[in-house]
């Protein structure tokens, strides 16, 4: 039965009762109204009002519930979906709505992955061209300006050290920048290794990170590795800025299903501040492995920590999966 008959039906019940009532012996007006005359049809009305609310109220709960999972609905969190309760219209309304978001996060997916590939392409291009062209250029200066010093008198020397030594710093953030963008180590070496080694990148620009791997990690596809690199290199470069603390903690664990990623501080925590690009950025490339991202703050309540919850198959454990 439809929503308009359903509710048309229950206001004819209620109106009809009240017709009866009124036709019934027990109910007469006189002219003019007594006041115990009045008292009854106005306790008529109130109880038809209640009887009418209440039979809306009880046809409508299905509604109510959509509207509040309509309005919890998040992309970057998906699977919770309304039962599809009531009748006609109503579920069917549900089961609309329900086809509608399966295929929203399926087109988010889908143009998410397109993007993160698209991105990950420009970084490698990017680095591919820092290093092939900034880098040699760089490095050619640096030797004619080391030829320069070694014939320049010695006045000139010392100036043209400093310069050297300035070029030289370049040198080394640019290839520290190009590495960021395109993490040879992960490529070459694994999971493992290059988590290891951004590790030591942030170590080095006074961030204490102290790791723990599990030996026998299951072995994960190459796209997975690198969501967890980057989701591990974006906590990590959140606590450096933000955390305002100078250690953090990288874990690497072997869990029931899967592995887990772990960063974890105890700096000033989230305090409530809403999601920015980066932890969103995270999301979408937890939700392109099929991963499970959770935010909150760390033991004890102080700090934020990480946890990245990766399915894998039992397979071969990785190579040098060892803290």
């Amino acid at each position: 039965m439809s929503l308009f008959w359903r509710i048309f039906l229950m206001n004819a019940v209620v109106l009809v009762l009240a017709a009866l009532l009124l036709l019934s012996p027990m109910v007469t007006v006189s002219s003019p109204v007594l006041l115990g005359e009045a008292l009854v049809v106005l306790g008529g009305v109130v109880a038809m009002l209640v009887a009418n609310a209440v039979l809306l109220r009880v046809g409508l709960a299905p509604l109510k519930r959509l509207s509040r999972a309509m309005a919890a609905a998040d992309l970057l969190r998906p699977g919770a979906r309304p039962v599809a309760a009531g009748h006609g219209e109503v579920a069917q309304l549900i089961g609309t709505y329900n086809a509608m978001l399966d295929r929203l996060e399926s087109e988010r997916a889908t143009s998410s992955a397109r993007a993160l590939s698209a991105q990950e392409a420009e970084r490698r291009r990017v680095a591919r061209e820092l290093h092939d062209e900034v880098g040699q250029t760089l490095t050619a200066v640096l030797l004619q300006v080391k030829r320069a010093a070694d014939r320049a008198p010695e006045p000139l020397r010392e100036e043209l050290s400093a310069a050297q030594e300035t070029t030289r710093s370049s040198l080394d953030e640019i290839r520290r920048i190009a590495r960021r963008l395109r993490p040879g180590v992960l490529e070459d070496l694994g999971l493992v290794s290059g988590l290891r080694s951004l590790a030591g990148e942030f170590s080095e620009s006074g961030l204490t990170v102290r790791h723990r791997f599990d030996a026998g990690l299951p072995r994960l596809a190459g796209d997975t590795e690198l969501v967890v690199y980057r989701v591990a290199q974006e906590a990590l470069t959140n606590t450096a800025r933000h955390a305002g603390t100078s250690r953090a903690d990288l874990e690497l664990l072997a869990v029931p299903g899967g592995v887990e990623l772990a960063v974890r501080d105890a700096g000033g925590g989230l305090g409530g501040a809403p999601e920015g690009a980066g932890l969103r950025g995270m999301r979408e490339r937890a939700l392109l492995i099929g991963a499970r991202l959770s935010v909150t703050a760390g033991p004890a309540g102080r700090g934020t920590e990480v946890r990245l919850h990766v399915p894998a198959p039992a397979t071969a454990p990785l190579q040098g999966a060892a803290a």
